[in-house]
């Protein structure tokens, strides 16, 4: 019997109840224990500080491949005699300039920090950012003090969770660039944008010249000395003059039409963007400004929506006329009386019932 009672203890305390363990702790708990264990997020610099946006890697290759076939494929097969040689050269020119152009003002608005003067003199990137207690302060800048940047800011400043720091002149936080864009980076932003948006206008025009003429007189496309040792008509030479590299005619078209698809679409994007920051500027107004009138517009719209629809003056008084002139009305009809006697030994009552029904006929 004793040793049948050891057994029986012993396979309970090896038993594990409903698949549980004693030491294992609660999923609410290790969650709860992972968040305090996590570093705190530091605040970015600039563009180039991590996390890099995959954007980011869109825009610069997008950038290198546009420029690389621009220049080495289509503007090759541009005239190359003396009747059309000065507006070909200054065309390259103006081309040139505008992708150096527009290369130079998007590394400096990627590259510049937008931080306020006041967060840039006494702000250590190095250090983490303090976690945000809402249970003490409502909002993260109060009286143009930021309670995360522990510094006294200016009116315009914003803080933006991304780059985790007060933004002067705060307009928005540019995916693109992977950096905010404020008051100090604001004119190479839009400078970055106007310019792209001219070069893309370049770039289609090249190639619905080259599609024109392909199809009225492809020998025009052709003037370079080199094709002169090719026989073959569906021979093309790309990369000239350095490179010639020859391929057949179906390849140029397909590259120049998967450009010419690529340049549209940019062009129709930045293009909207630059109107709209060109009305933001006639407006004097920043794109945060905008978002928040937009959404204030729309809260209000929503709100009176809800509200019900006040009645008009004519039908409340034609509703109280109608309502006086039945009250004051007689009533149809009368409730009967019906005098039930009953006989009884000690007394005799007298009812007043209401009227019975009146039976279908």
């Amino acid at each position: 019997m004793h040793r049948d009672r050891q057994l029986c203890a012993l396979s309970v305390s090896q038993m594990n109840v409903c698949g549980m363990n004693r030491n294992r702790v609660l999923p609410e708990t290790q969650v709860n224990n992972v968040k305090k264990i996590l570093p705190r997020p530091l605040s970015r610099v600039n563009g180039w500080s991590p996390p890099l946006h995959s954007f980011q890697a869109i825009t610069w290759t997008t950038y290198l491949a546009m420029s690389i076939v621009t220049f080495g494929i289509f503007i090759p097969f541009l005239q190359t005699s003396w009747k059309y040689a000065a507006y070909v050269v200054s065309f390259v020119l103006v081309m040139g300039v505008l992708s150096l152009f527009h290369l130079i003002v998007h590394l400096i608005a990627t590259t510049i920090d937008p931080a306020d003067t006041s967060v840039r003199l006494k702000k250590d990137y190095s250090e983490p950012v303090p976690t945000f207690d809402r249970s003490k302060h409502a909002h993260v800048i109060q009286n143009q003090y930021c309670h995360l940047c522990e510094v006294t800011v200016s009116k315009k400043a914003k803080h933006c969770s991304s780059c985790n720091k007060c933004v002067s002149g705060f307009d928005h936080h540019c995916k693109w660039l992977n950096n905010c864009v404020g008051s100090r980076n604001y004119r190479f932003f839009f400078c970055s944008v106007a310019s792209a948006v001219v070069a893309l206008l370049g770039v289609m025009v090249i190639l619905l010249y080259i599609f024109i003429q392909y199809f009225v007189n492809p020998n025009e496309l052709r003037t370079d000395p080199r094709y002169k040792e090719i026989s073959s008509e569906n021979t093309w030479l790309l990369f000239l003059p350095l490179w010639p590299v020859p391929v057949k005619i179906p390849l140029v078209l397909f590259i120049a039409a998967v450009v010419l698809l690529l340049a549209i679409a940019s062009f129709v994007l930045l293009g909207h963007l630059l109107l709209f920051h060109v009305y933001l500027i006639a407006k004097n107004l920043s794109t945060f400004d905008y978002m928040v009138q937009t959404r204030f517009q729309r809260n209000s719209r929503s709100a009176e929506k809800k509200e019900p629809p006040l009645r008009k003056k004519g039908n409340l008084s034609q509703e109280k006329s109608n309502n006086l002139s039945w009250s004051q009305a007689p009533p149809r009809v009368e409730p009967q009386k019906f005098l039930l006697s009953t006989l009884s030994q000690q007394s005799s009552m007298c009812f007043k019932a209401p009227a019975p029904k009146a039976t279908p006929q």
